[in-house]
């Protein structure tokens, strides 16, 4: 019953104020269906391929006045079928509160926004959205900006617990437990943007602090893993260019020592039509070559790493930093096709090798090419996609099967519906 109290708790307030102040109401509803036969690893020849259904719903309501936003965001993640008939309650509890913030303007061109939040940054190499993951990504922190003549500065902070105690704050210590995929206990960053007329520049520093234990397992501080590193993007007619480079050192989490990590990555351009668009690029991120109890792999941490290295997630989404630590050389190609008004065909052809070698000196990956068609109707969007993997020796290595054990075919396909409908939009 919760839920239904917090959503109607919001609807009561948005129609109380709406003459006073702006007031939104907008949601989201997105099933989409996934066949999975090779998706995020090789699937093994005796292994029947995975297919399901998920939806996301969102309710967003924003509320606005001259010196102060609020905004809050309501998801849920329904995997069909999860729940048994006639239960009473959400078997997986992925009811959640995605953001949650207000964001109060300061004057002169400052404002600070606090509470859980989206960052997102750039091409969303480091700080991302992750807008494909049903479940998104989000950050509780309070953030200072900056913007003015085309110049913005964020700076942002955070501090992470997780509390244990049923009864709320604990009485001693901050110990914060959570671990994996790098949760952080403690964040500061810092991103720099200007424009020109053809150029964008970005400059990010980001500190993440990881909870570290001595050797009693007690809380000991925190391992401090610092990022930092620029975006730069140029357009002018019908050329591209956006450049990444990025470096990582200090320490992961297990207190192990980061040196000489980095990620580089280059991408071109070119509109050779209304209808066709064409891009090539590389990117080259480190592996390991460094001695034991150290580590030179780089990791893009917080970004939207579906977007980037193939989008069958096979690099960098939990499931290739550890244990091998190759690094990855990924170059690519790719075209746009704008066949109607309403209806894209994008393909893109990946080939991956690792940056160190393998333990039996093979570097080669496989290939992987990617398909997404999307359809616009009037008040919604349909998106398939199909994706296929073509393995080579090393890939068979680094995850683990043997060639005679792995299926002769890796692939993916998925089918997505978009609707994002807007119940109110008040204005003064």
């Amino acid at each position: 019953m919760k839920k239904q109290y917090v959503i109607l708790g919001l609807l009561l307030a948005g129609c109380l104020n709406f003459a006073q102040a702006q007031f939104t109401l907008d949601g989201e509803f997105r099933p989409r269906t996934e066949y999975r036969n090779g998706f995020g690893s090789l699937i093994a020849d005796d292994a029947d391929a995975g297919f399901g259904i998920s939806t996301r719903v969102r309710l967003n309501t924003g509320y606005k006045t001259d010196t102060y936003k609020v905004f809050v965001s309501l998801q849920d993640i329904m995997v069909w079928g999860e729940n048994r008939q006639i239960l009473p309650y959400d078997q997986n509890n992925s009811f959640a509160v995605f953001q949650a913030w207000a964001e109060i303007n300061l004057g002169e061109g400052f404002s600070t926004k606090i509470g859980r939040q989206v960052l997102s940054y750039d091409d969303q190499r480091i700080l991302g959205g992750l807008d494909w993951a049903q479940q998104g990504r989000n950050h509780d922190a309070a953030l200072l900006k900056y913007a003015k003549n085309g110049f913005a500065l964020d700076f942002a902070l955070a501090f992470n617990q997780d509390y244990s105690n049923p009864t709320g704050f604990v009485s001693t210590g901050t110990e914060y437990a959570t671990t994996g995929l790098f949760s952080y206990k403690t964040m500061q960053m810092l991103h720099l943007n200007k424009k020109w007329e053809n150029f964008t520049g970005s400059l990010l520093l980001l500190n993440n602090g990881f909870q570290k234990y001595d050797d009693t397992d007690a809380p000991d501080g925190v391992n401090n893993l610092t990022t930092v590193g620029t975006h730069l993007n140029f357009k002018k007619g019908k050329f591209g260019l956006a450049a990444n480079a990025y470096l990582q050192t200090g320490e992961r989490q297990g207190s192990v020592d980061v040196k000489g990590a980095y990620l580089l990555g280059l991408d071109l351009t070119y509109k050779a039509s209304p209808k066709v668009g064409l891009g090539a690029g590389l990117e080259i991120i480190s592996g390991n070559d460094a001695d034991a109890g150290e580590t030179s792999a780089f990791f893009p941490l917080y970004g939207t790493n579906h977007k980037f290295n193939g989008f069958m997630d096979y690099f960098y989404v939990s499931n290739h930093a550890e244990p091998t630590q190759i690094g990855l050389f990924d170059v690519h190609v790719s075209a746009n096709f704008k066949l109607n008004d309403t209806s894209n065909l994008m393909i893109k052809a990946l080939n991956f090798s690792g940056e160190q070698e393998l333990t039996s000196g093979e570097k080669s990956l496989g290939t992987e090419v990617d398909l997404v068609y999307s359809k616009a109707f009037k008040g919604y969007k349909l998106v398939v996609g199909y994706s296929q993997m073509f393995a080579s020796d090393g890939m068979y290595e680094l995850k683990g099967v043997t060639e005679d054990a792995a299926s002769d075919i890796q692939n993916w396909g998925w089918a997505m519906l978009v609707l994002k409908p807007k119940f109110l939009n008040g204005t003064k």
